[in-house]
């Protein structure tokens, strides 16, 4: 089972920037669908970014849209994710995951894929932003 790693939290003030890295701890994911969620204390996970391997637009959370971007590491198949501009509000753990199995780019940006149970989790990385 391969289990995903994430990096790049930590602390910044109100505009600042942070890049959070995915990495797996053996081989290359095989999964052709991958994205960032995050979770604040008392909220629901939202899911904030997600990208397809097989290309097309990426997509974003209301919230973050025009701050964030997510990409991807070819060699191990892992998401990055970008975050610019943040906010007090972004303040939360962040998650990577990937989609175990292969879905369509339609399925991949709606989320159909994020309830499956056989999908590829990291233990997460704190992200907070001061005002």
């Amino acid at each position: 089972q391969v289990q995903l790693v994430e990096s790049g939290g930590g602390s910044v003030q109100a505009g600042g920037s942070l890049s959070l890295s995915c990495a797996s701890d053996g081989d290359a994911v095989r999964s052709n669908c991958m994205g960032w969620f995050r979770q604040a204390p008392g909220k629901e996970r939202e899911r904030i970014a997600t990208i397809y391997t097989g290309g097309g637009s990426p997509y974003y959370a209301d919230s973050v849209q025009g701050r964030f971007t997510i990409s991807r590491n070819s060699a191990k198949n892992t998401p990055y994710l970008q975050m610019n501009n943040l906010k007090p509000e972004d303040t939360a753990m962040y998650y990577c995951a990937a989609a175990a199995g292969t879905w369509s780019w339609g399925d991949c940006i709606k989320g159909a894929w994020t309830s499956y149970h056989k999908n590829y989790w990291g233990q997460g990385t704190q992200v907070t932003v001061s005002s």
